[in-house]
């Protein structure tokens, strides 16, 4: 069988998925049995995958789904809770306060804040906590998502303290072979990696300033009474200054400290920046742009996440003191990612199942306290003893934080093993490659010379279809390698911009989506998220396209290995 065959029915589900959920606008729930059940037959007839190695890697698929579903129950808990001892209430009036201009808002909360959160943690908790905080602040539930999954961009690729590269780029090239060429060459594999990671920052930083304009036009666009993208446009000045006041110190962040803190640096610095600028009316317009009365919302911006916020006579709660389990969580994260002996007593506590059904390769492992679920629920315990003399809040959070957990995990029980069956592709009886990198291979072929500008194309394919930046560098970083040796290109500027499409991928990530549309209760509209966040993808990818060709063949840049 020809290899463009092969990479079209590798394919397959993918497209079959995105026509029921975009251009059908079916539900995931319907949508994701379908395009896991032909992966298993693609699997086990094309690929000649075992069915003890199928039935492997469904099994490693739901070992990652209940740890994706503890964090978005934590992210939901911690929300409730807050609700409950009266701090969200005290936390929408803080917003107002700041400006009532609901992009200025959405920006420091999802731009800001959420970067923060995603240099802290990672594992898509940004949006899983952006999401809710929004809707308890009066944004309809899928611009709430919306804005959460536009901010899985910029951020990602130094998520969860640098993972993505440290973890997704090492692990996805062949550390030895190179090495000893770049020792050869009178370099080293230390040098190699901060290339790449200063190549990613500069990168991202030139494509993500734009990214807040965007979100207010998209805001505007698509929930405004008069769906305007000249109202998100009004804000330009104010919205490239929050761009910039990312940016900025996350692009030196990642040239000279590495991949551990630019995301981290970048959110604190453009959080204290701009909540600072927007509260002395810095660049802010004269005409605040709210949403319509809720009662002229349209059904499909709903969800089922009702923030009441009753105060029952009650003293209102200090925004210092409200804030506080945010505070502290974002503390506790960085600790948790930063500090060895500290990070290995949340990891001593772990659910391992290595060597799945004598599958080499294929296991999993659960680990509650590290993961950000296990810190989200501690510090929504440590709110109910700082906020409230009462345990009712725990009670009342956790009855309703359950019943949000049910829908999304019906949906990654097929989507996440329907992920592992693809990436585990890589051993089989037909002796092909893995069903991503078949794939990958037909489109280089493709493109020849123009590599560079769908070099991230591909990178956001692999996080489309794992929901993950680190798994797709693990995937495609030794591919994008080789494609550039082929071509004799920059490899540095290549893996790059493997790991800044792999970040703009996480965006139209089904996994991503189900789980941020999970924490306002809007399963089932999946499909009316991604048509809409498919719009700053595209952007994205094209962006890094132009960079990467001008990179690679107007400046000419090379590295070690092309001596």
């Amino acid at each position: 069988m020809s290899e463009t065959i092969l990479a079209l029915i590798a394919f397959s589900p993918i497209v079959v998925a995105a026509i029921l959920l975009v251009g059908l606008n079916w539900p995931a729930k319907k949508a994701m049995p379908v395009a896991f059940g032909l992966t298993v037959i693609i699997a086990l007839l094309f690929w000649d995958m075992s069915a003890n190695r199928v039935i492997a890697s469904i099994f490693q698929g739901l070992g990652i789904t209940v740890s994706v579903l503890w964090i978005v129950f934590g992210a939901i808990f911690l929300l409730n809770t807050l609700k409950h001892t009266g701090a969200i209430a005290s936390i929408r009036n803080g917003f107002t306060d700041i400006s009532p201009d609901r992009r200025v808002q959405a920006i420091i909360i999802a731009w800001c804040f959420g970067s923060f959160i995603e240099g802290a943690s990672g594992f898509g908790t940004p949006a899983a906590i952006a999401a809710p905080l929004m809707v308890a602040i009066g944004f309809p539930a899928l611009a709430a998502v919306l804005m959460g999954m536009m901010i899985q961009s910029t951020p990602v690729s130094f998520g969860a303290v640098g993972t993505p590269i440290i973890v997704g780029v090492n692990k996805g090239l062949d550390t030895h072979n190179i090495s000893e060429a770049l020792v050869a060459n009178g370099s080293s594999w230390e040098v190699y990696v901060q290339q790449i990671t200063s190549s990613v920052a500069l990168i991202h930083a030139c494509v993500g300033t734009l990214m807040p304009v965007l979100m207010a036009m998209m805001l505007t666009r698509f929930f405004g009474k008069n769906r305007s993208w000249t109202e998100g446009l009004d804000i330009l000045p104010f919205a490239l200054f929050a761009g910039i006041s990312f940016t900025v110190p996350y692009a030196l962040t990642g040239v000279f400290l590495g991949a551990e803190f630019p995301s981290l640096i970048g959110g604190l610095v453009g959080l204290a920046i701009v909540v600072t600028a927007a509260k002395n009316g810095f660049l802010i317009p004269k005409t605040n742009w709210d949403f319509e009365k809720e009662d002229k919302w349209q059904a499909e911006w709903l969800g089922s996440l009702k923030i009441e916020l009753n105060d029952e006579g009650k003293k209102p709660m200090s925004l210092a003191k409200a804030w506080l389990p945010y505070v502290l969580l974002a503390i506790i994260l960085v600790a948790s990612r930063v500090s060895g002996e500290f990070k290995a007593m949340l990891k001593s506590v772990s659910l391992s199942f290595g060597n799945i059904l004598g599958e080499t390769g294929i296991s999993t492992a659960i680990q509650p306290l590290y993961l950000p679920g296990g810190i989200l629920v501690f510090v929504a315990l440590l709110a109910v003893l700082i906020q409230s003399q009462s345990a009712k809040p725990l009670a009342k959070a956790f009855g309703e934080s359950s019943k949000t957990l049910i829908g999304a995990g019906f949906v990654l029980v097929f989507t996440i093993p329907m992920v592992r069956i693809f990436i585990n592709s890589g051993i089989n009886g037909a002796d092909l490659a893995s069903m991503p990198v078949t794939t990958a291979n037909f489109a280089s072929e493709l493109v020849g010379g123009a590599y560079p500008a769908l070099s991230a194309t591909i990178g956001a394919l692999g996080a489309f279809i794992a929901g993950s930046n680190t798994v797709s560098n693990m995937m495609f970083s030794q591919f994008q390698f080789e494609v550039a040796q082929t071509l004799s290109i920059s490899s540095v500027v290549v893996v790059a911009l493997q790991a800044v499409g792999a970040a703009a991928g996480n965006m139209i990530a089904i996994h991503n989506v189900v789980a941020a549309s999970a924490t306002v209760g809007l399963l089932g509209r999946e499909g009316a998220t991604l048509r809409k966040t498919v719009i700053p993808t595209i952007y994205y990818l094209i962006a890094t396209g132009v960079i990467g060709l001008v990179v690679v063949y107007g400046m000419q840049m090379t590295d070690a290995l092309m001596n």
